[in-house]
């Protein structure tokens, strides 16, 4: 469905992306992750079109989308939810209108066609009942399921997650998880920017491991657990000491080889 072929990126003289090659199949749940300043989000920009590269190819089902004009990737875009990092909801609009903001301003659906489907994706999030309630009388943990439900409300293709837990409780964190798992019974393709490796081996597909522009390592959770490449290895461990979760996926790594 989304494949990045060589694609290199410089803003202002600086190298942001270097080679980038990435291939995520329709339906999965793929995990870009990496250290802040990696790159990880300018390859969402890259996929959405906001950025075009300097050199690369970018393929989205079947279209290469680099040289295309804003009207021309409009089509595409329009099949695409996103869940920004902050939420990014009007604080003057309540739940329901939130939630069917974009199907008012870009759709032709009447109005209880709209009233439908927000019902039916606030549903699938565990909040109804909230349509009447503001973004103030939301919890933090709330404001992110109402954020995913607009995305859904489109019926995407394609979801862009920019750090779904961030600044949430354990709880909360792990209820997002949980519902980004479910999109794929929606038949999404899901892609999660994190820098949370927790997050990334609970939900991820397939992991893309990034640092300074370009990708270290790629593949199933597995693989990249079993990876011999000395930052993955620091990156998985030292970053965050969860020597539990690696003795569960079966990876011991010595004092020596973390620090080789």
């Amino acid at each position: 469905m989304i494949s990045l072929s060589n694609i290199k990126l410089n803003i202002d003289g600086d190298q942001i992306l270097e080679n980038v090659s990435l291939s995520i199949k329709k339906g999965e749940i793929a995990v870009i992750l990496g250290p802040s300043g990696a790159g990880k989000s300018s390859i969402l920009k890259i996929i959405l079109g906001l950025w075009k590269p300097d050199s690369g190819s970018v393929m989205i089902d079947g279209v290469e989308i680099s040289g295309l004009s804003e009207k021309q990737i409009l089509p595409l875009r329009s099949k695409t939810g996103f869940v920004f990092q902050g939420d990014a909801l009007f604080d003057s609009l309540n739940v329901k209108d939130n939630v069917g903001y974009f199907l008012y301003e870009h759709t032709n659906m009447k109005k209880h066609e709209i009233s439908k489907r927000v019902s039916e994706v606030l549903s699938f999030v565990n909040l109804s009942g909230t349509e009447d309630l503001f973004p103030e009388e939301l919890s933090g943990g709330m404001k992110k399921r109402v954020a995913l439900a607009r995305a859904l409300a489109y019926n995407p293709e394609l979801i862009l997650y920019d750090e779904p837990t961030a600044g949430l409780d354990p709880l909360n964190s792990q209820s997002i998880l949980n519902l980004i798992k479910k999109t794929k019974d929606r038949c999404a393709t899901s892609i999660v920017i994190t820098h949370d490796v927790n997050d990334a081996v609970s939900i991820g597909d397939s992991l893309v491991l990034i640092n300074e522009g370009k990708i270290v390592e790629s593949g199933t959770v597995d693989q990249i657990l079993e990876s011999n490449n000395p930052f993955v290895r620091n990156f998985f461990y030292e970053v965050y000491q969860d020597a539990d979760l690696l003795k569960n996926k079966n990876v011991e790594f010595s004092h020596d080889q973390l620090n080789g």
